[in-house]
């Protein structure tokens, strides 16, 4: 990647220093000092020290601590992971249902079809095997005379 190591003479070349040149500092023109009244007298307070001696000054408030946020009781991340496995459930079980549903849908068609296919070969049976009028050259067999007409047996 790198050529070999071959000796060469460094390159002379002129070099200018400038220096900088510092700006003056802008100070901000003051603002005019307007006396303003207080909306409400502070209320001074005395306090006498166990030894006598009497301390005037201005009450102060005590600070207030910052109100803390109030945590959940269950943290987001529990709450998340359990609201999508009940997704995931959810989905499951609708798939479930839809090949539930597929299912009996075809069980129900192939009923349909049996139901058909019954129907139709009743109708084709009862046009085969219906007498419809005397049939020459067909069969009849009366069983109190005994009387076989095609084999030629009067009994």
């Amino acid at each position: 990647m790198y050529p070999d190591h071959a000796p060469h003479v460094p390159v002379q070349r002129a070099v200018e220093v400038h220096q900088p040149t510092p700006y003056p500092p802008v100070a901000p023109a003051p603002a005019p000092i307007v006396p303003v009244q207080p909306s409400a007298v502070p209320a001074v307070a005395s306090i006498v020290l166990p030894d006598g001696r009497v301390v005037t000054g201005y009450a102060i408030e005590p600070a207030r601590p910052e109100p803390v946020a109030v945590k959940p009781a269950v943290s987001r991340t529990a709450v998340n992971v359990a609201l999508g496995g009940v997704g995931f459930l959810a989905v499951c079980g609708g798939l479930l249902l839809l090949t539930s549903f597929i299912a009996a849908l075809t069980a129900f068609i192939t009923q349909l079809i049996i139901l058909a296919a019954v129907i139709f070969g009743g109708w084709i049976a009862v046009q085969l095997f219906s007498a419809s009028g005397h049939q020459s050259g067909g069969t009849t067999v009366n069983i109190r005379r005994a009387v076989i007409k095609r084999n030629k047996f009067y009994g």
